[in-house]
This record gives C-alpha cells, structure tokens and sequence, in this order.
C-alpha cells in the first residue's frame, strides 16, 4: 500500500508517534493522532503536517474507554474521508515488583486491550473501502520468548498478548487487511535512565547504541507497503536478542 493520499491513525502522539507522524506525512499520507495526556505533543505533529500539506487532525481519546475509542475511529474517518491504516503506539511501560490484580489488569488493558478495541473498530471501515494495514507494539522479549528481566511480568504478559492478538486478528482481517507488530528494542532511553545503565544496553546491544525513533518508523512504513507479509512481530532491537 502507498501512504499517500490514505489516512492513518496514530494512537499515542508524543516521542516515537511524532517520528512515525512526521515520516508519513513526508509520503503525503493524512494523519489523525490520539492523546490522553500528551495534547502538546499531538498537536506539534498536526502543525508539521499542516507544514507538510497535509491533512492531520488531533483527538482527545482515553485508550481505556471504549466510547471514546469508538469516537476517535468514527471521527477520523468523517473527518478525513477515510480510514486506511491504523498504528497502535499507545503503550505502558512500568516495573510492577508487587504486582497483584490491579497491576495485571492496568498492563493488559493498556497495552492488548486497547489495541484490540482501536482495531475491531477500525477494520470494517478499512475493508468497506477495500482493505488497509494495522500495525501493534509487541517487545523484543516477547518477540524472542525471553522474560528476561524480573518485576516486569504484567508488561510482559500483555506485551505477549499483542504478538497473539497480531496473529489472530491477521487471520481473521484477511486478505484484506494485513497486521503485523514492532517488537523495539533499546529504541529510546526512558526518561530519567542513569548513565550507567545507558552504557549497559549499549554494551548488551551488538550494534552499541541505542536505535532512536526513526528505526520504528521505517519499519512502520514497510510494514505499510509490504503485500504479502502478515501476522509477524518484526524485532528492532539492534541485534539485543544475540545476547
């Protein structure tokens, strides 16, 4: 699929989403992008959009809330003409060392739940106009079946679970749609990371560095164009998974 001339939306507007949008705008693909807490950062992207000469709207919508999942796919679509290409980025990232049920049900919500709803919603207005793409976050962990680190498990599990949901909904969307995963690897540093533990990833990493967010948004546009791949979780992880 060419992205120009289609819309895409992206959930999850700040750091990588502002890559991802700012690379899609570039192929003259429209954009419509999600926030919850980071409307600065989705707004940003409509200007560089805007700049770009293309289309691009920003909407408030909570990953956790059906109804306003709902909204944000309806308004896309009515907004923009279309709905052709859906990228879920929207995603939680927390060590939860004591984890109990509350810490299990926060992770799989956040990161399968959500990223179920933004696709059963999208797809039949993605097939109506004769097919499209859908693109989810797995982890390079899952990607390679290592629960490498401890305090972690709820984000594992529901990281895991968006490689199976990749999988099923693939099988279920074809041929029309194709859906595929980004399992990153040490793309970005979390904020507030120490110093030493930067240079540990880097070392750990066969390539000695961390990937930056430019590498997930060439391989979101392949996964756009691609024709024939679907149901994989494509690691970015610099090599990471050697070790």
């Amino acid at each position: 699929m060419d992205p120009k001339g289609k819309v895409a939306l992206i959930t999850g507007g700040a750091r990588i989403g502002q890559v991802v949008a700012q690379a899609l705008a570039a192929r003259g693909c429209a954009l419509a992008l999600t926030w919850r807490e980071s409307r600065a950062a989705a707004e940003a992207s409509v200007a560089a959009a805007h700049a770009a000469g293309v289309a691009a709207i920003a909407l408030q919508a909570d990953g956790l809330d059906e109804a306003q999942i709902r909204a944000a796919v309806s308004a896309t679509a009515q907004t923009l003409g279309r709905l052709d290409i859906l990228i879920n980025l929207a995603s939680t990232y927390i060590r939860t060392p004591a984890a109990g049920a509350h810490e299990w049900s926060a992770a799989l919500d956040a990161n399968a739940r959500s990223a179920f709803l933004y696709a059963i919603c999208a797809a039949p207005i993605m097939q109506a106009a004769g097919g499209g793409r859908i693109v989810n976050i797995s982890d390079w962990l899952v990607a390679s079946g290592r629960p490498r680190y401890t305090g972690y498990t709820p984000y594992y599990a529901s990281k895991a679970a968006v490689a199976a949901l990749t999988e099923s909904l693939a099988l279920e969307f074809a041929p029309a749609i194709l859906v595929n995963a980004i399992a990153p690897g040490p793309i970005m540093a979390p904020p507030g990371l120490p110093d030493d533990e930067l240079a540990e990833v880097m070392r750990a990493t066969p390539l000695k560095r961390w990937g930056g967010a430019a590498e997930i948004a060439r391989t979101v546009l392949f996964l756009i164009e691609t024709e024939f791949v679907t149901g994989e979780s494509i690691r970015v992880d610099g090599g990471r998974h050697l070790r």
